[in-house]
C-alpha cells in the first residue's frame, strides 16, 4: 500500500543583525550580550519558540556554518486540503514571525521579551506533496529605530515531501488489539498485537514465541533491567508482541525494568525509572534494537518523562552506551505526541550525520544494517505516536517516515515502540489509583 502524502514545512538559517547606535542609552541592553528569539505560527499549529543568533553589521551570512533547523510544521493531507480552502477566500495562508529580544519567558505574566517587529511569508503549497520549494531564503528588514534604520532577519523558509506510513491500533494495547495501515479512507490490517505478562522466573519467555533461539543467547535479557523485583509498589513483567497476519512475530516490547514507586512515595522517579527493551528478530532469536526508559514528572510539569536510545550491535555486548533519540515529557492529563525527529529542535537531543548519504533502515530480520552506524540510518523525520492522557480510551495512530521502513520489521518495531510509550502512561501512574483489569496479574486482582 502507498504511504500517506505529508509535506514538512521548515524554518531554519535564522540570524539578527541590528545597527548600533553611536551613542547607545544606558538602559538598553545590546543584543550580542542578551539573547533574541522568535515566535514562529503557521495557522492552527501550536506556536514554535526559537533562539536567533546574533551576527554583527558587518557580518555575511552565513558564514560557512549551516545554523541549527529552527521549526518544522508536519501538514497531512487533511491539514493541505484545510489550509487550501482557506486561502480560496482569504488568500494564501501565511507563515507569522514575531521577532523579540531579550530573554525568553514572563515575568508576572508579561513577556519578557521585547518585540522588535513581525515578519510573514505566504505559502503556496499547491503541489509541495511531490516536489520541494522555497518560499523565502534571504534578509529581511524589521523594525525601526528612532532613526529610522531596519534591522535586519535573515531566514530560510521551505516545504518539501514528506510521506509517510499511518498504523492505527484498534484498541489499547493491554487490549491485544489489531492493527491498521491507513491510506486516505482506506484501513488494511497489517499486524496483531499480544499482550502478556512475563513471570519473575523467566525473563525469556517471550523468546519461545520464536521457532529457535541459540543458546548463547539466553539470559542476555535479564542483564539490561536492574533486579528489583521485589513485593510492594511495583509494576513489572509486561510484553507485547506485535505478529505479522502470518503469525509470525516480527517485533516486541518487553519490560526488563521495573516500574517501582520511590521510596516514601507513590511514584516512579526520573532517578529510579522503569525501562523497555525494543526487540526485532534475527538469527533465530530476539535482537536488542532500542530502550525506552520512562518516569513520573514531578511539580507543575506533573507528567510522563521519558527518554528513548538505539543500542548499537557491538556484537552481542550488552554494555554499550545507547544513542540518544528522543527525550521529553508528555502531559498526563492531555497525553501528547511521542516524536523522533532528528531535524527538529525539540524532543530530540541527538544530533544527525552530516554526511550525505541517503537514509536507510535494516533490510532484514538477520542485516540490521549497523555498519552504518549511527546516523546514516535514522536521519530527519523518524516516527511520532498519539499517547492519551491518563484514564482515556487510548487507540495511538503512529506515523513512520516512509525512508526508514524498508520491511515488515521496520514497520513493527516503530509499532511496538509506540505501545510501549503508551503503556508507560498507565505503568507510571500514581500507585494510589488502580489499574483496569488487563494490566493486573491474577494475584494483584484478588488483593
Amino acid at each position: 500500500m502507498d504511504p500517506c502524502p505529508f509535506v514538512r514545512v521548515t524554518v531554519e538559517n535564522l540570524a539578527l543583525k541590528i545597527p548600533v547606535a553611536s551613542k547607545p542609552a544606558s538602559s538598553v541592553v545590546h543584543p550580542s550580550s542578551s539573547p533574541c528569539f522568535c515566535k514562529i505560527k503557521l495557522n492552527h499549529f501550536p506556536i514554535q519558540t526559537a533562539v536567533v543568533p546574533y551576527i554583527l553589521p558587518e557580518s555575511i551570512f552565513p558564514d560557512g556554518q549551516h545554523q541549527a533547523l529552527s521549526a518544522a510544521f508536519h501538514l497531512s493531507k487533511s491539514d493541505l486540503d484545510r489550509l487550501a480552502a482557506k486561502s480560496i477566500f482569504g488568500g494564501k495562508p501565511c507563515l507569522k514571525i514575531s521577532i523579540y529580544t531579550g530573554r525568553r519567558g514572563t515575568t508576572c505574566g508579561v513577556n519578557s521579551g521585547r518585540l522588535l517587529g513581525r515578519v510573514t511569508v505566504p505559502l503556496d503549497l499547491a503541489g509541495t506533496e511531490s516536489k520541494a520549494c522555497v518560499f523565502h531564503n534571504g534578509w529581511i528588514s524589521v523594525g525601526k529605530n528612532s532613526k529610522g534604520s531596519s534591522a535586519l532577519f535573515h531566514l530560510n523558509v521551505k516545504a518539501e515531501p514528506d510521506p509517510r506510513f499511518v498504523f492505527q491500533f484498534d484498541g489499547e494495547p493491554e487490549c491485544s488489539p489489531q492493527i491498521f495501515q491507513i491510506q486516505g479512507n482506506i484501513r488494511q490490517p497489517v499486524f496483531t498485537c499480544k499482550f502478556s505478562f512475563r513471570s519473575t522466573g523467566d525473563r525469556n519467555q517471550i523468546s519461545r514465541s520464536l521457532p529457535t533461539e541459540s543458546s548463547g543467547s539466553r539470559g542476555w535479557l535479564s542483564s539490561f533491567g536492574n533486579e528489583r523485583e521485589r513485593p510492594g509498589k511495583e509494576r513489572k513483567g509486561w510484553s507485547i508482541t506485535v505478529h505479522d497476519l502470518s503469525g509470525s512475530p516480527v517485533a516486541a516490547a518487553s519490560m526488563v525494568t521495573p516500574f517501582v514507586a520511590s521510596p516514601g512515595s507513590d511514584r516512579v522517579s526520573r532517578s529510579n525509572p522503569g525501562s523497555w527493551l525494543i526487540l526485532r528478530p534475527g538469527d533465530g532469536t530476539w535482537k536488542p534494537w532500542g530502550r525506552l526508559e520512562a518516569w513520573r514528572e514531578r511539580g507543575a510539569s506533573d507528567g510522563l518523562g521519558y527518554r528513548f536510545e538505539l543500542i548499537p550491535d557491538n556484537n552481542g555486548g550488552m554494555g554499550a552506551a545507547g544513542i540518544l533519540l528522543s527525550e521529553s515529557t508528555l502531559s498526563s492529563h492531555k497525553g501528547g505526541k511521542f516524536v523522533i525527529d532528528l531535524g527538529a529542535n525539540t524532543n530530540s537531543r541527538a544530533k544527525p550525520s552530516s554526511g550525505t548519504s541517503p537514509a536507510c533502515s535494516p533490510r532484514g530480520s538477520g542485516d540490521h544494517g549497523y555498519g552504518l552506524w549511527p546516523y546514516y540510518m535514522y536521519r530527519g523525520f523518524v516516527m511520532s505516536a498519539r499517547v492519551e492522557g491518563e484514564g482515556k480510551c487510548s487507540k495511538s495512530c503512529v506515523e513512520v517516515g516512509v525512508q526508514h521502513v524498508n520491511c515488515t520489521e521496520d514497520a513493527a518495531a516503530f509499532v511496538a515502540l509506540a505501545a510501549a510509550i503508551d503503556l508507560s502512561m498507565d505503568a507510571c501512574r500514581l500507585f494510589s489509583q488502580r489499574l483496569r483489569k488487563e494490566l493486573c496479574q491474577q494475584n494483584d486482582v484478588l488483593r
